[in-house]
């Protein structure tokens, strides 16, 4: 525990190291300069730290450690502190880069947790014990396992019964009992899956993609949604400084273009640019948010962190100091000391830092969303058109960040001072434009992608008009579609909320400020919803209000929510479990800056980052781009199908096998011990190792494989096939005994050369399980052979490797059978083998095999059984087990049509947008008082939507009181019809009902 001293519980000695497995909560810790990792969770108490925390976040970006505030009230320090309480906390497993001490002398942290209790151990454990996956693959699994055991039962009852009648022992019944459950029940059955799963896995390796939990990989074919951070993920990682758009007595001035010849000028912009940052010198290299790295790169000033420095009023300390570098503008200051930092906090969209010229006055600078800062600035310092000017950036694609600043009373000691005390009465600055372009792959992907009815959702912590830019440049919203603002606010001293929804005008920034009159409003809001082509955009503050306040209105907004903006790293979660609610299979795709929790509880989380973060997410691509999307589906797909192909093979092995044994058994007969080793090691292992060589097919169709085993076409396909098995045996085994060369007593009757050679000899034989003596070889005959041996044992043997070819499905979700060269050669081979078994006369082998011979006309008519076996089979499985379009009618004809007012989902992903409910109405009003009671609401104010009727989510609220606008009210004729058509609604009058319409 190098560079930590711990303070042990007897004051008297003072501060000693420790090993770190004494820490116990409330131990007090000094962080000394230097590496250091810490043991533990430990809240900072004085002082300053830079840690690297990218063994937790994926965030390689070093992030500024900030001392717990001093607060006059006996509030919790978690309380207090609300979402930002973690700037001050010290997380186990992170790296400590720089300690800054401050006037109160060294660096303290007191320890909050230890062990599994820490965020690292939180971690450990979910990697430990995953959440389990609720996926209908493996409860079917059980359920497959559960019928092979029943079935197996009434094999044993039957076995029991004949081998009772027949008078044998009872250790003899008992065993071939027992032996029919193994032979039901395959063994090798988890062994093959797990097999397959192995081989996609390294398949997804080569081409960069790397798993930690494999059986999520079966997941990723069911997936139809994928949420997209924007920053990192669908755009690239670095910023590009693009222009700076000053602001001077309520006017925005002419913009400052980078690059430029021309430099800035000195004055509040260009200082807050220099030092509204937390950058740190590492190794002499400048490092931290790209963001910030590229606006003090604009500025050609340095960064001198090497010493301390004297600051008026608290002494000597070690602060950060930026001067001009060679190639900076002449500035009238020798440099500036940042004396302290409130670093950015997601949740609350801004960073502040308190900076001094050398001998000069403190000064606040202040950075962050746009929005956020005009509302922390005098009004009278922003301009007027700054809703416009905004828009008129942010639809183009930019980030946009505002500037801010203030001057601080002099004499005042700006370590006391609170965050709200410093971001208060700012003045308004200007606008710092970064562009931020799209990856090369972005748009193929998500093309690809929507052409396969994939669903792509952006959730990202930016503006929601850049999000909602990018998303068009992208392809994820199409250029003809309509983009529906959903703002949700709070009512000021209630408890209500509304929502209000606005129609996004890509080309009408400069009167977006403005208020839309109603009635146009209305029309294209009418004109969106009634063309089905229509896209919901939030940001998370709504999104949050929606879930609190509207929780039956969530689900119809997420069915068509497109973008999701400024939203916080547990808002991004909340949506995923949200979305997994409604049924969807959910893949998260984030570069794992702030995407951790979603990357966990999405089915799929694939995380492009390569820091140590990736332990949290199942998939970790090693290429930072979406390609591996499309890619991990298509993987995933073929994994899946390839499970359902060993499902249905194992299950037909099992049961060719079984019911070969059961028509043996009737004759107190069986398979000998070579043969099952023959079908179990030489034919359904070599097949179950090499039928998961086959690929993905490279292109993603519009539909997804089917994801459970119970199943009608899955259930069909094995029916089918038993009884053609079943069928085929039982013809042999009949048939072969109305053969004239047939002879129950002699099994040489049927081979002349054979009873030549024997005439000499005296042979007897049995057709019982009781050893026999065979004069030919002087060996002692098992009891095995007979011609129902040969017969049924060759035919199931065969059969094993017909399934195993009809099963092996190719296209739409695999390469084609033939591009497995392994599967093939081991097919061949084994055809091959089992061909020569069947024509051979090789009296060593089939007495080793328990075979006899049999005539060639009959071998011939086996192979011609197993020819017209193969056949019916195959033509049954193309054209009907897998012709999508007869299922699709046979699902339309047979089910039952939904009820009138019931909200559908579309079966097998997500379909076309005109196939989702669309929105009928859009009211507004006030929840009657008699219905607060039923759904706990305290009177707000409601807009409801009615997506193909939703009146049973909202019981009897089906249409609501007194409108907002009075240019709405009872201006159409046909209000009554419309309250009729949508429902009773008690003892309201009509006068209280007004419609959008």
């Amino acid at each position: 525990m190098s560079g930590i001293s711990m303070q042990n519980s007897s004051r008297k000695l003072g501060f000693q190291e420790l090993e770190s497995h004494h820490l116990v909560p409330g131990d007090m810790l000094v962080l000394k300069e230097g590496k250091t990792l810490l043991p533990c969770d430990a809240i900072l108490i004085s002082g300053q730290c830079i840690v690297n925390e990218s063994m937790l976040t994926g965030e390689s970006i070093p992030v500024t450690k900030t001392h717990l505030p001093q607060a006059d009230n006996f509030k919790p320090w978690r309380m207090h502190c609300a979402e930002d309480y973690k700037k001050h906390i010290l997380f186990c497993g992170t790296e400590v880069m720089q300690t800054k001490a401050d006037d109160r002398g060294v660096v303290k942290a007191v320890v909050l947790r230890t062990g599994f209790s820490t965020a690292k151990g939180d971690l450990v454990r979910s990697i430990l014990y995953p959440k389990p996956m609720n996926f209908k693959l493996y409860r079917d699994a059980l359920r497959f396992l559960m019928c092979l055991i029943a079935f197996a039962a009434i094999g044993m009852i039957y076995t029991v019964c004949v081998f009772a009648i027949n008078g044998e022992e009872a250790g003899e019944v008992v065993k071939k009992a027992l032996d029919v459950i193994t032979i039901a029940v395959p063994p090798a059955l988890p062994a093959a899956l797990t097999t397959g799963i192995i081989y996609t896995q390294r398949r997804l390796k080569k081409k960069g993609i790397f798993c930690i939990s494999p059986q999520r990989i079966n997941m990723c074919g069911q997936l139809n949604l994928i949420c997209f951070d924007k920053t990192g993920t669908l755009t690239e990682d670095g910023l590009d400084l693009w222009g700076l758009l000053p602001s001077e007595r309520n006017c925005f001035q002419d913009i400052h273009s980078f690059p430029s010849d021309r430099s800035l000028p000195w004055g509040p912009v260009f200082r807050a640019m220099v030092v509204c940052h937390s950058l740190i010198v590492w190794e002499g290299k400048i490092q931290g948010d790209p963001l910030d790295v590229k606006m003090f790169e604009a500025t050609n000033w340095v960064i001198d962190d090497s010493s301390g420095h004297q600051i008026e009023g608290q002494g000597s300390t070690h602060a950060t100091v930026v001067r001009p570098g060679p190639k900076a503008s002449r500035a009238p200051v020798k440099g500036v000391i940042i004396i302290h930092q409130f670093p950015f906090s997601s949740a609350l969209q801004r960073m502040s830092v308190i900076a001094q010229e050398i001998d000069g006055e403190q000064q606040v600078f202040t950075k962050g969303a746009p929005e956020i800062i005009a509302m922390l600035c005098r009004p009278e310092t922003v301009p007027s058109n700054f809703e416009s000017k905004l828009l008129l950036y942010t639809a183009k694609g930019f980030r946009v960040i505002g500037l801010a600043c203030k001057s601080l009373q002099p004499g005042k000691q700006s370590t006391n001072l609170t965050r709200e005390e410093v971001e208060s009465d700012l003045t308004f600055l200007g606008l710092l434009i970064m562009e931020n372009r799209l990856k090369r792959e972005t748009r193929p992907v998500l093309e690809e992608l929507s052409a396969a009815r994939i669903r792509s959702v952006m959730v990202t912590g930016d503006n929601i008009q850049t999000a909602v830019t990018v998303a068009k440049n992208a392809g994820m919203i199409s250029p003809t579609n309509r983009v529906i603002l959903v703002e949700a606010n709070k009512i000021p001293g209630s408890f209500s909320a509304s929502v209000t929804w606005k129609p996004l005008e890509e080309n009408k920034t400069e009167d977006y400020g403005s208020l839309e009159d109603d009635c146009q409003t209305e029309r294209r809001i009418r004109l969106a919803l009634g063309s089905g082509q229509y896209h919901f955009a939030m940001c998370g503050k709504s999104y949050q209000i929606v879930a609190q306040h509207f929780r039956p209105l969530l689900p119809k907004l997420l069915l068509n929510g497109t973008v999701f903006a400024r939203m916080s790293p547990g808002q991004k979660s909340s949506l995923v479990e949200e979305f997994q609610k409604l049924d969807y299979f959910v893949g998260m795709c984030g570069d794992g800056a702030n995407d951790c929790g979603a990357l966990k509880v999405a089915h799929a989380g694939i995380s492009l980052s390569e820091q140590e973060a990736s332990v949290a997410s199942p998939f970790t691509s090693r290429t930072s781009s979406i390609a591996c999307v499309p890619e991990l589906i298509r993987e995933g797909r073929a994994a899946l199908v390839t499970s359902f192909c060993m499902f249905k093979y194992m299950a037909l092995y099992s049961t060719i096998q079984y019911l070969g044994v059961l028509l043996l058994y009737w004759q107190l007969n069986s398979f000998g011990n070579y043969q099952f080793l023959f079908q179990d090691l030489a034919i359904t292992t070599v097949i179950g190792v090499t039928m998961s060589f086959t690929g993905a097919y490279p292109k993603l169709v519009p539909y997804r494989p089917p994801s459970q085993l119970i199943s009608p076409p899955l259930l069909l396909s094995v029916v089918l096939n038993i009884l053609f098995s079943l069928s085929m045996q039982i013809f042999g085994f009949v048939v072969v005994q109305e053969q004239p060369w047939y002879s129950k007593s002699d099994i040489h009757s049927a081979c002349p050369s054979v009873n030549n050679h024997m005439e000499n000899s005296s042979s007897v034989s049995s057709p019982g399980l009781h050893g026999m003596r065979d004069g030919a070889d002087g060996q002692t005959d098992n009891g095995y052979k007979s011609y129902e041996n040969t017969t049924v044992w060759l035919l199931s043997t065969i059969n094993c490797l017909i399934v195993a070819l009809v099963f092996s499905k190719g296209k739409p979700f695999r390469q084609p059978i033939y591009t497995n060269y392994m599967f093939i050669l081991v097919l061949i081979g084994q055809l091959g083998i089992c061909l020569f078994l069947v024509f051979a006369d090789i009296d060593d082998l089939y007495s080793k095999m328990d075979l006899v011979c049999t005539p060639t006309t009959w071998r011939i008519s086996m192979v011609i059984m197993l020819a017209v076996t193969l056949a019916v089979s195959f033509l049954v499985e193309e054209a009907v087990i897998e012709n999508r379009p007869l299922w699709l009618l046979l699902k339309k004809t047979f089910r039952l049509s939904p009820q009138l007012g019931k909200t559908t989902r579309y079966p097998g992903g997500f379909g076309p947008r005109g196939t989702l409910p669309s929105l009928d109405k859009v009211c507004r009003g006030v929840v009657p008082s008699e219905l607060t009671a039923q759904f706990g609401f305290h009177s707000w104010s409601l807009p409801v939507l009615f997506l193909g009727g939703a009146e049973e989510n909202f019981g009897s609220i089906s249409v609501l009181g007194t409108v907002c606008s009075p240019r709405l009210m009872l201006k159409h004729s046909c209000i009554a019809t419309e309250t009729q058509r949508i429902g009773q609604v008690g003892s309201h009058s009509k006068d209280s009902f007004h419609l959008l319409e």
